[in-house]
């Protein structure tokens, strides 16, 4: 038996270091990796899922060509590159390369990811998106008023004496978080939980507060508004730290607590009760959720949330801080600046940057001079995860050709021309970063890909060969199909960082160099007035909001005057679950037989005026598109909310994006799934 040190590459907050044991030339055992200390307890379900994934059955081993009836038969690597060169020449001569688009998902972490676009450049240039489904608004939000994105060790949390999980469920979406949590309850902390759900999280907390979806940075500024009246606040911490303070006091004194309330549906002594916790218990940490930020007022949402931390003077010590996202391991690409790698449209030399992650249907239909003919989609399932479904449907069936690279047939790959398959973790070495901890960690190759499975780097290589690229181009931008070309490659890349070598991290994790373990302990923020900006000229300037972090209402939320609210009466929410990545994993045995299907969660108060009992079929809809589900009642889930968690795939009978609009959220091209008015029928 061998083991060997990797890391899982998912798109999750853990990235967990793992330990792999390989014996007869297969895997046998997954283990967590003790040196990683943010994920050293053990793996999760879906981590301890990987060589089901290996070996599934259902496993795309080889090249796939659509049928004339639609479906799909097995070809050689041959005829799949030769029919793929032949489309490629064939609409750069009649359109050019910006007629080919490129998307590329966040499924899987690695710098071997960067081939990619690389060989896009050599081929002349390719159209390609801008954004994110995931995380920019609080990205923007965070850079805005900090000037960086980190936040502390995932272990300092356990010093905290109050911790806000705010819109955060981390113990089924960030479940190594939950520990330290823990940690913090056995010395004595209190842990307040704000979400529309009691969620398995809540079950840990004192205080749960079941907010109206989408006005949080309301319930924030009413916080705030008492934090100042009663002096509950760090003069001397504002004063050296922090731009803004008094206009964003006297913005704050709108929002008096009865306001607050009717806005949120929190009752008045609830908002009281947390404004006198956050401000006279310390150290406070607040935890933000990703689903928070994904409405069209999330990113000013975050900032109002950050200004609880700076006026109570919660920054830069330990046990206190913003835990949202900690890029300090983000050391070989710019993404401290969200928008060097979510652009607003333009050109990167070949590249043409045109394409809104979050508006994908309408703008890949709407590009011009060239139109886009064909597509090349890898490491993402835009089909069911983009918003509104039926525009990214009808864009991508608009294409005179599409290719998807996977492991498995996706709703996405359902769609392709010509389907690839994808390598597994454990068949190329690579080495990854993560976003809640610091550490740079390696994926070795432990096992041969199966079948006639090439990495994406491979395929790749042996395009640019048949395309007929200059061979020095190709030796210079691409690693060649070998173990020994794709270490050089990495080599490379780790180059800059003495620190950092194939060899250390095939021992164990390692944290990134310059890793500050108690975030802002310097107080230093990179900002434009290097404080702590309350008030930012940027924020007016780049995106044209509001220069304070004022309250908006959702472009559509139910009970307010926004489109749908008479007719829809009722909040959409689409949460995560521990069983699965968005659209990954689902489809195995082991975690299918956890979550056989797709259910609809309401409350009773809401499901039995519109005669909808516990388990019978009901219809939820809007004027984007509707899905048949199972009823649940849930009385744990807020009155005039129904919760669907994403991911299902259109072929397992899900499909939430169907309901979902298109919108970006108003600062960092975010995608704002969240701002969704439905109504639930039987039957």
């Amino acid at each position: 038996m061998d083991t060997f040190t990797t890391a899982c590459p998912r798109n999750c907050y853990s990235t967990c270091g793992m330990r792999v044991t390989k014996e007869d030339g297969k895997l046998r055992l997954l283990e967590a990796h003790p040196d990683n200390a943010a994920t050293s307890e053990g793996l999760c379900l879906k981590g301890l899922s990987y060589i089901e994934r290996v070996y599934s059955p259902d496993r795309l081993l080889h090249p796939l060509k659509r049928t004339t009836d639609g479906g799909f038969e097995r070809i050689g690597w041959d005829e799949a590159l030769d029919t793929v060169v032949a489309r490629l020449e064939s609409v750069r001569e009649h359109h050019g390369p910006r007629s080919v688009f490129f998307y590329a998902g966040s499924g899987t972490k690695g710098l071997m990811n960067g081939v990619a676009l690389d060989f896009w450049r050599l081929f002349g240039g390719c159209t390609t998106t801008y954004g994110d489904l995931c995380w920019p608004a609080g990205l923007e939000a965070t850079r805005l008023t900090l000037g960086d994105n980190k936040h502390s060790a995932p272990w300092d949390l356990a010093k905290a004496r109050l911790i806000v999980l705010w819109g955060k469920n981390p113990a089924e979406t960030n479940i190594h978080q939950m520990r330290f949590v823990e940690q913090a309850i056995e010395a004595g902390a209190r842990v307040v939980v704000i979400d529309p759900r009691r969620t398995q999280t809540a079950e840990a907390a004192e205080l749960l507060v079941q907010i109206k979806p989408g006005t949080d940075g309301a319930l924030a500024l009413g916080i705030a508004h008492l934090l100042i009246r009663d002096g509950n606040i760090d003069r001397e911490f504002i004063a050296e730290h922090v731009l803004g303070f008094e206009s964003f006091a006297e913005m704050a004194s709108e929002y008096s607590p009865n306001r607050v309330a009717e806005i949120t549906e929190v009752p008045v002594e609830v908002v009281q009760r947390l404004a006198e916790e956050m401000g006279t218990i310390t150290p406070l940490s607040i935890c933000a959720g990703f689903g928070m930020q994904r409405y069209t007022n999330s990113a000013q949402t975050m900032r109002a949330l950050i200004a609880l931390l700076a006026i109570t003077g919660n920054l830069g010590r330990p046990g206190a801080g913003w835990i949202y996202a900690n890029l300090q391991s983000q050391i070989f690409d710019p993404l401290r600046d969200p928008l060097a790698i979510y652009p607003p449209a333009r050109d990167e030399g070949p590249i043409r940057i045109s394409v809104s992650t979050s508006l994908l249907g309408h703008h890949l239909a709407e590009q011009q001079d060239p139109p886009i003919k064909m597509a090349w989609i890898e490491r993402g399932n835009p089909v069911t995860q983009n918003p509104d479904t039926h525009r990214v449907l009808e864009a991508l069936r608009g294409l005179e050709f599409r290719v998807v690279v996977d492991q498995f047939l996706t709703d996405t790959a359902r769609e392709a021309d010509i389907v690839l398959p994808a390598k597994t973790l454990f068949e190329q070495t690579d080495v990854i970063n993560a976003y809640w901890h610091a550490y740079i960690q390696i994926k070795q190759k432990i096992i041969e890909p199966p079948g006639e499975v090439k990495p994406e780097s491979e395929i790749y290589y042996l395009l640019a060969g048949r395309l007929g690229f200059d061979a020095d181009e190709i030796r210079r931008s691409l690693p060649a199909p070998t173990d020994a070309a794709v270490e050089e490659y990495l080599r490379g890349r780790l180059k800059p960082f003495p620190e950092l070598t194939l060899e250390q991290l095939r021992e164990r994790p390692v944290l990134a160099p310059g890793h500050q373990e108690v975030a802002w302990s310097d107080y230093s923020f990179p900002t434009p007035s290097g404080k702590i900006e309350l008030l930012s000229e940027e924020a007016a300037s780049r995106w044209g909001a509001d220069r304070l972090p004022r309250f908006h209402d959702p472009v559509e939320s139910p009970g307010t005057a926004s489109k749908g609210a008479a007719r829809y009466p009722l909040h959409l929410l689409t949460p995560n679950t521990k069983d699965r990545i968005h659209s990954q994993f689902n489809n195995l045995p082991s975690i299918r037989e956890l979550n056989p299907k797709t259910l609809v969660h309401i409350h009773p108060a809401d499901a039995r005026p519109r005669g909808l009992a516990n388990g019978a079929m009901a219809r939820v809809f809007n004027e984007r598109g509707s899905v048949q589900l199972e009823v649940r009642w849930d009385y744990g889930l807020k009155p005039g909310c129904v919760s669907i968690t994403n991911g299902w795939w259109l072929c397992e009978g899900g499909g939430v994006n169907r309901l979902s609009g298109a919108r970006e959220t108003d600062m960092g091209h975010g995608a704002a799934f969240h701002d969704n008015a439905v109504e639930i029928e039987a039957q």
